[in-house]
């Protein structure tokens, strides 16, 4: 089985600091500007909490089967089986038949490249009889080892399967795949002649993903592994987890220029039922800092010197204390230093 499209996974990863905070404060009070009430206190305060502060970002995707695989025919004849679309197929089961002999499909990531028979070893026979196994043959040592055990073995399994018993398995005979297929789309017609190579059909995996493409720029976003969160057409919420990120080139029409974008697949602990092809609204946690002190963004005021500072209020009047900032997020900024705690009231400046 062929890639129908070539991708290559994201390399590199992006260095501490690289990315800016996805809010710029801009326009702030330089300090002592705030307005106040009577008896020096400002007019609105709010209060420092501790909490944990998610930046995130949501993007519209699909929900689908994820990228699909071309099946070729490995030998020379005429179709005369063809499985059904959206049909799912299992080990053992034929993924098309030419001149009405099947060819079962088998478990592995080692394409078939040569006859097994008695005598031949190697990683392809081990993986070959790993399945053999799987279907319920035995009477033969599962190992690299093709030997006249396997080889009676394999007169059984041609035996159920009506094709002649030689005890030995051309790479044509068989395919392989990563696991149970779905079949996407038909290219071939039943009764067509095919050489070795020709399109049949393609598929996909057979569960459902989500699949969303980013711009490059959002490229933190883009973590394998990182927890997401999958709105649904109905407006339900299901928990998600980035499973590939690759690159992907779109040809640009015309005189315009290609486009380099990420796409992002996400899978499903529990997958949604009854759904098959929809648009969906994938949320992605780009940064989360637990246990921090946070003040809303417009607490912040300039200081002269440079930096952010608050006003702490405090009984007897106020006073003005610098701060480091961090993580912005939902319009609240992470600070600390300054002696600031959490329940600490700070002015707003108006």
């Amino acid at each position: 089985m062929n890639r129908r499209r070539t991708t290559g996974a994201v390399a590199g990863v992006l260095a501490a600091g690289a990315v800016a905070a996805a809010v710029t404060v801009i326009n702030l009070p330089a300090a002592g500007s705030g307005g106040a009430a009577p008896g020096g206190e400002p007019a609105e305060t709010a209060e420092v909490r501790k909490q944990t502060l998610v930046d995130h970002e949501s993007h519209d995707g699909t929900l689908g089967h994820g990228d699909t695989t071309t099946v070729t025919a490995r030998g020379a004849g005429t179709v005369t089986a063809l499985p059904a679309g959206g049909a799912v197929l299992t080990r053992g089961k034929a993924l098309y038949r030419l001149d009405n002999r099947p060819v079962p499909l088998l478990y592995g990531t080692l394409p078939a490249y040569r006859t097994l028979r008695p005598g031949v070893e190697g990683a392809d026979v081990l993986q070959f009889e790993k399945n053999l196994r799987a279907l319920g043959y035995t009477g033969f040592t599962v190992d690299d080892e093709y030997t006249s055990a396997t080889a009676s073995a394999v007169e059984d399994w041609q035996d159920d399967l009506g094709v002649d018993e030689t005890g030995r398995v051309p790479a044509a005979a068989i395919a392989y795949a990563r696991g149970p297929v779905r079949v996407d789309s038909l290219t071939a017609e039943l009764g067509a002649v095919v050489q070795p190579g020709s399109e049949l059909f393609t598929t996909t995996g057979t569960a459902l993903v989500a699949t969303v493409q980013l711009d490059v720029d959002d490229q933190r976003l883009a973590r394998t592994g990182a927890a997401v969160k999958v709105e649904l057409p109905d407006g339900t919420e299901v928990d998600g987890r980035i499973t590939a990120v690759e690159t992907v080139v779109e040809q640009g029409q015309g005189n315009e220029e290609d486009t380099t974008l990420l796409e992002v697949t996400v899978a499903f602990g529990k997958t949604p039922q009854g759904l098959d092809e929809a648009a969906v609204t994938v949320d992605f946690v780009a940064s989360r800092r637990t246990g921090v002190l946070t003040v809303p963004v417009s607490a912040l005021l300039a200081l002269a010197e440079g930096g952010y500072g608050l006003e702490i209020v405090e009984a007897g009047g106020t006073r003005v204390v610098a701060v480091r900032t961090g993580l912005f997020a939902d319009g609240r900024v992470e600070v600390s230093g300054g002696g600031v705690t959490a329940g600490t009231r700070v002015g707003m400046p108006s």
